[in-house]
């Protein structure tokens, strides 16, 4: 089993930064592809931002990136996403995810559906 436990959301105005953290137990991370993903209000949950097992590889969604930055540390078993430049459309509740399957240290996955453990999430949310 694995814990994930997130933080670091809020209200901020547009322009704005924060970072969040997803602080995993029950299980090291380092074993684990991460992702990040978000839902606003009467939306689908959507991809936001994915990190290998070494750390090395990492993936974003279009609308986030340049301004968002995903990375993990192992001795931690936290993972981090820092987030500049908000915008009112980056509103919604941010998940952590953890894929425990067995991937290559290169590997990240941008599919939610082959995630295993979630977080209660955050809400973030971005005033103009």
């Amino acid at each position: 089993q694995v814990q994930l436990v997130e933080s670091g959301g809020g209200l901020v105005q547009a322009g704005d930064s924060l970072r969040l953290s997803c602080v995993a137990s029950g299980r090291t991370l380092s074993t684990s592809v991460m992702g990040w993903f978000r839902q606003a209000p009467g939306k689908e949950r959507e991809f936001v931002a994915a990190i290998s097992r070494s750390g090395l590889n990492t993936d974003y969604a279009e609308s986030v990136k340049g301004r968002f930055t995903i990375s993990r540390d192992n001795a931690k078993n936290t993972v981090y996403l820092q987030m500049n430049s908000l915008k009112p459309e980056d509103t919604a509740i941010y998940s952590c995810a953890a894929d425990i399957t067995w991937r290559s240290y290169s590997y990240y996955n941008t599919n939610p559906k082959e995630y295993q453990y979630w977080g209660q999430g955050t809400q973030v949310t971005v005033s103009s």
